[in-house]
C-alpha cells in the first residue's frame, strides 16, 4: 500500500505499522474562523475511481461550487508511489498548486513530518499551504453546510431538521454497503467472504424495499445520504460484482435500487462526476493480488441513461400495500 513515515515515503509500509497523524480542521462560514469559507481558497484532490472521493466531488457539483472550490484529479492506478499526477492521461490533471508528481508530496508540503496514509479526497487550503481535512464524510458535510452563500445551486443537502435521519442512514449505508463490498473483496477466508457477501446482499435487499416507497434515501429530498450511497451503486456492476465477487445479484437485478441509481445519475451534474473507465482501471490494475494479470474487462454494458420510473414503481408498491 505505502505510506509516509516521518515525512518519508515508504512504498512497502502497511497501515498497521505506525500510529497515524490526522488532518481534521474545519472550514466555517464565519469571518473569525481559522479556515473561513472563502471562494477560491480551497482545493480538492480526488480520484474519479475512488468512491470516497466521489462523495466530495458530488457534493461540490450538486451545489454548483465548481468556481468556488477548485479540483485536481489523480491517475486512477496506484503504483509504488501511491496516487500520482498523470496530466497526459485522459481526464487526469497536473497538481495545479505545486506541480508535484505524487500526492504524497502534497502531504509533505502540508506537514514535513507527517506519518500516515496518503488518501483521497484531500481538502487543501491554498492560503496556509495546509491540508484542512482528509476524511470524505467530513469534507462532504463541510462543503454542504459552510458554502451556502457561494453555491449557485440552491439545494440543501444536509438540512438541520433532517440531520439525525440523514446521519442514521449514512451510518447504516457505510457499515453495510460502502464497506461491505470491501469486506467481501478483501476477505481472508472463505467463511469470512461468505458472511460478508450475505450481509451485503441482505442490506441491499432491505434498501431495495425501502426505496420502493420513497424517491430518496430519507424521503422526497436529495440529501447527503444519497451522495454517500450512489458511489457504491455506480461501481457495483462494473467492479464489485466481478472483481470483489459480490455476485449473488447485480445492481440491475434490484428493481428499486437500480431505478433509484439511474434517477440519481440523471440528476443534472451527477454524470459529470462519474468515470467508468477510471473506475475499472483502478480496481483491476491496482489490486494485483486479486487480479494479477491486470487485464481490464471490456464490459459490462450498463445503460445509465435508461429513463427511471420512480413515481410508477412507488405507486405500484403503495397499491400493493
Amino acid at each position: 500500500m505505502g505510506l509516509l513515515h516521518d515525512g518519508e515515503w515508504d512504498p512497502d509500509a502497511t497501515r498497521d505499522q505506525y500510529d497515524h497523524d490526522t488532518f481534521d480542521d474545519r472550514i466555517e462560514d464565519t469571518s473569525d474562523a481559522e479556515f473561513p469559507a472563502e471562494a477560491g481558497r480551497y482545493h480538492l484532490y480526488i480520484s474519479r475511481a475512488c468512491p470516497w472521493a466521489h462523495r466530495a466531488a458530488l457534493t461540490r457539483r450538486l451545489l454548483g461550487l465548481e468556481g468556488v472550490i477548485s479540483i485536481d484529479v489523480v491517475d486512477p492506478v496506484r503504483h509504488n508511489q501511491g496516487w500520482e499526477f498523470s496530466p497526459e492521461k485522459e481526464h487526469c490533471t497536473p497538481d495545479s498548486i505545486h506541480g508535484h508528481d505524487t500526492l504524497y508530496e502534497v502531504f509533505q508540503t502540508a506537514d514535513p513530518n507527517y506519518t500516515g496514509r496518503v488518501t483521497v479526497p484531500v481538502l487543501y487550503d491554498r492560503e496556509t499551504d495546509s491540508i484542512v481535512h482528509e476524511e470524505s464524510a467530513e469534507i462532504a458535510r463541510m462543503i454542504a453546510t459552510e458554502f451556502d452563500h457561494h453555491a449557485s445551486e440552491r439545494r440543501d443537502l444536509y438540512p438541520a431538521s433532517m440531520r439525525d435521519r440523514i446521519d442514521g442512514a449514512i451510518d447504516d449505508i457505510h457499515a453495510s454497503i460502502n464497506t461491505g463490498v470491501y469486506r467481501a473483496g478483501f476477505a481472508d477466508s472463505q467463511a469470512e467472504y461468505e458472511v460478508a457477501v450475505r450481509d451485503l446482499f441482505d442490506a441491499m435487499s432491505r434498501w431495495d424495499d425501502t426505496l420502493a416507497t420513497r424517491r430518496y434515501v430519507v424521503g422526497d429530498q436529495l440529501t447527503l445520504a444519497d451522495v454517500f450511497l450512489f458511489p457504491t451503486l455506480y461501481r457495483f456492476d462494473a467492479v464489485y460484482h466481478t472483481h470483489f465477487k459480490c455476485n449473488v445479484r447485480r445492481l440491475i437485478d434490484f428493481e428499486n435500487l437500480w431505478d433509484y441509481a439511474r434517477d440519481i445519475y440523471q440528476t443534472p451534474g451527477v454524470a459529470e462526476t462519474c468515470n467508468e473507465d477510471h473506475v475499472k482501471e483502478h480496481y483491476y490494475r491496482s489490486h494485483e493480488d486479486i487480479n494479477p494479470t491486470g487485464f481490464v474487462p471490456v464490459g459490462p454494458e450498463i445503460d445509465w441513461e435508461a429513463p427511471p420510473d420512480r413515481d410508477e414503481q412507488q405507486g405500484k408498491r403503495r397499491t400493493r400495500n
